[in-house]
């Protein structure tokens, strides 16, 4: 590799881990935020989607060793809109409801794949690399039902029970689900050919936090490094 080339991931790397780390820093600022405004809901997941942003730094040791960028500005942008575009409707659905919360739900299964592709020995071929992304969505958007759920059950809270009959709750459920699908295809998608395809990861973390597999990115980079 060339001298140029060189410099260019190192200032690759410098750059993604200085934009990765102030993301977090807003992503923690948010979720302090939140909870002062009695958010506890969003406060609580905001500071999930920081403490998995920080995973591969504190495994590590290495606070380098960060998410690109690009995955968590994605993860960070529903938390945005939700703060620009609060209360606003389209059709009689709320922008603070099920558009932001799923498709922050798809953001967290984006981090997780990321985190499985670039820092750990896992393959997936095109196909199951989408529909991982997509479960994953589904699976998180269960767990978010279930804690919103034990929430109203043994805190008091009215996430889910809010004066609603139970028919309704239960319809609102399932198009919540609908939606997670749905941003789980778009996240799936992003995922692919993207992340995978364009963006060269793991040129960005230090020699060796990929785990022992060789370094292909695509296609075209296997090629080219022959």
């Amino acid at each position: 590799m060339s001298q140029t080339g060189l410099r260019g991931v190192v200032e690759s790397r410098r750059i993604n881990t200085a934009l990765a780390w102030l993301l977090v820093c807003f992503l923690v600022v948010t979720a302090v935020g939140q909870f002062v405004e009695g958010e506890l809901q969003w406060a609580g997941f905001t500071a999930a989607v920081a403490v998995f942003a920080v995973i591969p730094a504190v495994a590590l040791r290495d606070p380098t060793s960060m998410l690109p960028w690009e995955v968590l500005f994605v993860a960070a942008l529903p938390i945005i809109g939700r703060a620009l575009v609060a209360g606003e409707t389209v059709g009689g659905m709320t922008f603070t409801g099920r558009v932001t919360t799923y498709l922050a739900v798809a953001a967290v299964a984006l981090i997780v794949a990321v985190e499985l592709d670039v820092f750990t020995t896992v393959r997936m071929n095109h196909s199951f690399a989408i529909a991982f992304v997509v479960v994953t969505t589904m699976a998180a958007a269960g767990v978010w039902a279930v804690v919103r759920w034990a929430s109203d059950v043994l805190v008091g809270t009215s996430f889910l029970f809010d004066g609603r009959p139970e028919a309704v709750i239960e319809e609102a459920l399932m198009w919540d689900f609908v939606a997670a699908t749905v941003a789980g295809v778009f996240a799936g998608v992003l995922f692919e050919y993207y992340f995978r395809r364009r963006a060269r990861l793991r040129r960005r973390i230090p020699e060796g936090d990929a785990g022992s597999r060789p370094v292909v990115a695509s296609d075209d980079e296997e090629v080219s490094s022959r």
